[in-house]
């Protein structure tokens, strides 16, 4: 397995940037065997600009199939969305221009989308994500509206954390690896180590117990610095996301304040601690 040094890559696409190993992955999820002498192209988008990835990983089985996969380690209801752009694009580099303007139908490679969660939060085994639920009410917009929609995207979730979904991790070596390693990642993170230490430790761990063992031994230092930038970016989402929660609650707690609402309607409503209430209350009274 080689490192791809043009792209920014994330260790799951790097782990997941070859034929057989998504064989074995599509496999696992489907719970079929893919045959060795059918083919699979790797198409997954790429920026020409800055050489970055765009989507995780994206391929075709047959001609016939294109599938697109990304993990998560948070879910946003917006990947149907997303994904439906990655689409578009990928569809982009596979049909040719001109036949798209021919007059006989030009049969297309049957899109399917796929998540694998591996976030720290409790998650489901599998749930679907539909862009429909994304549509806006019409009411009033026309006479009668059809059950069927004018378009839709299915995206299908599968939780790979250990213990979840054991089926799929044992049918797929390199998916239950990343699953461990990852697994131990939060483990580590969640007894208050630093990032620093807790990336080191779960590569160690896996080494020692013969967990993608040649892959990180070789390959030991730009895991840690992929892993290190995905955790950092991740880290500094979560710090805007919470201070915009904070600033959210902070506003409606003012609000509540200025109507003439108690203290303890105040900190129901917004979860806030009363001292924090209490001081937001003196520009109020």
């Amino acid at each position: 397995m080689k490192l791809n040094k043009n792209h920014k890559d994330s260790l799951f696409s790097t782990l997941f940037n070859n034929p057989d190993v998504l064989r074995e992955l599509y496999s696992a999820i489907e719970g079929i065997t893919i045959p060795q002498d059918m083919p699979i192209d790797i198409n997954t988008l790429t920026d020409v600009f800055i050489k970055d990835k765009i989507n995780d990983v994206s391929f075709t089985i047959d001609n016939r199939l294109v599938i697109l996969v990304e993990h998560q380690s948070t879910i946003s209801e917006n990947l149907p969305l997303r994904l439906l752009e990655y689409i578009g694009r990928i569809y982009e580099k596979i049909v040719n221009y001109e036949r798209r303007f021919q007059k006989k139908l030009e049969k297309i490679p049957k899109p399917e989308f796929i998540v694998l969660y591996n976030g720290n939060e409790t998650f489901p085994e599998h749930k679907e994500l539909r862009l429909s639920d994304a549509f806006m009410d019409i009411k009033g917009l026309k006479q009668s509206e059809s059950e069927k929609q004018p378009l839709e995207l299915i995206v299908n979730v599968y939780n790979i954390n250990q213990g979840k979904n054991t089926q799929i991790l044992k049918k797929s070596t390199t998916l239950d690896s990343y699953s461990i390693l990852i697994s131990k990642i939060w483990e580590y993170r969640n007894s208050k180590l630093t990032l620093e230490e807790s990336l080191k430790l779960a590569i160690i761990y896996c080494i020692d117990n013969n967990v993608l063992k040649d892959f990180l031994r070789k390959h030991g230092s730009e895991v840690f610095s992929m892993l290190y930038g995905e955790y950092r970016l991740e880290d500094e989402i979560a710090v805007v996301r919470r201070e915009a929660r904070e600033e959210s609650q902070y506003i409606i707690a003012q609000n509540a304040l200025a109507e003439g609402s108690t203290l303890e309607f105040v900190q129901k409503i917004t979860g806030l601690d009363l001292e924090t209430i209490r001081e937001l209350n003196k520009s109020h009274v």
